[in-house]
């Protein structure tokens, strides 16, 4: 039995070293490409660079206009965190917690919601809003549902409810009616429970959906690109694809990666910054069930 724990435990390990080399060798190629001079990239490709040259990352913030794109990422996705979290924190303990008429008509169209790509919608998504602006501008003479950053991360926040939901739900029932009881004879309402208890006893929950919603909302494309249509309020990901294209032909390679890199960087700072809270959550959830 040893030994065939043994020989199991190799093959696991030898596929998860497999795994990791290929992430990370072409993650740190990029980064290593980011800082070479365009001159470098006719040599041999694996070889290092010979020096840092940061003015891939000047050129690729300035005359690729990466950092007015970055500005538009963190504004739209902040604001559907935001939203997001508003609406599908007390919708998810609602739902998880007490029963009314319809509760089962809600989840069950909340469940139906995950199986539903968003991608096949945008197209009815955007002729709904373009209707929109041109019903605002025949009575008020305003238009403002198509290039508006709040109206994406509104979309955007919409579109992940349903994954929000069931993820929340999932861990508010997990959680004994006792601290809800207790909360009552001292006198707390409904709201104040669910704030100041429930919540906080959810937050390796809430970072888990904090983190994927993030990752979800940061590398968005398909949305961003079809309701953003003027150059000003594009995101990282429409800008890279853009300077991917632009680079193709001039052949600077040295700006493209580094926009690579900075597409890239904020989500490995978070991870970083929440990997203890994630795993905990991950752990505590794991227990529970």
């Amino acid at each position: 039995m040893k030994k065939k724990m043994s020989a199991s435990s190799i093959v696991v390990y030898i596929l998860c070293v497999i795994f990791a080399i290929t992430i990370v060798v072409p993650v740190g190629w990029v980064f290593l490409a980011s800082i070479k001079e365009n001159s470098e990239f006719y040599g041999n490709p694996w070889a290092l660079p010979k020096g840092f040259y940061f003015q891939n990352f000047i050129d690729a913030f300035e005359k690729a206009n990466m950092g007015a794109y970055f500005v538009n990422s963190i504004m739209i996705t902040a604001l559907a965190l935001i939203i997001l979290l508003v609406v599908a924190l007390p919708a998810a303990y609602v739902l998880a917690r007490y029963k009314f008429k319809g509760s089962k008509f809600l989840n069950t169209a909340f469940m139906a919601g995950l199986f539903i790509n968003v991608n096949y919608i945008v197209v009815p998504i955007f002729l709904m809003l373009v209707e929109g602006d041109k019903f605002l501008k025949k009575v008020f003479n305003v238009q403002f549902l198509i290039n508006n950053r709040f109206m994406v991360a509104l979309i955007l926040a919409s579109t992940a409810l349903p994954f929000t939901i069931y993820l929340l739900s999932g861990f508010f029932v997990s959680i004994p009616k006792d601290y809800e009881e207790a909360a009552y004879v001292d006198g707390s309402g409904y709201f104040n429970t669910m704030v100041k208890i429930m919540m906080p006893m959810a937050r390796p929950s809430i970072i888990t959906v904090i983190l994927f919603n993030f990752l979800s909302f940061w590398n968005e494309y398909i949305i961003s690109m079809t309701l953003l249509t003027k150059q000003e309020y594009k995101t990282l990901p429409v800008g890279l694809m853009q300077l991917m294209q632009a680079q193709k032909a001039a052949a600077n390679y040295g700006r493209l990666y580094a926009g690579l890199i900075i597409v890239m960087v904020p989500t490995l700072l978070l991870y970083i910054a929440v990997q203890k809270k994630l795993l905990e959550g991950m752990s505590l959830g794991g227990l529970k069930g």
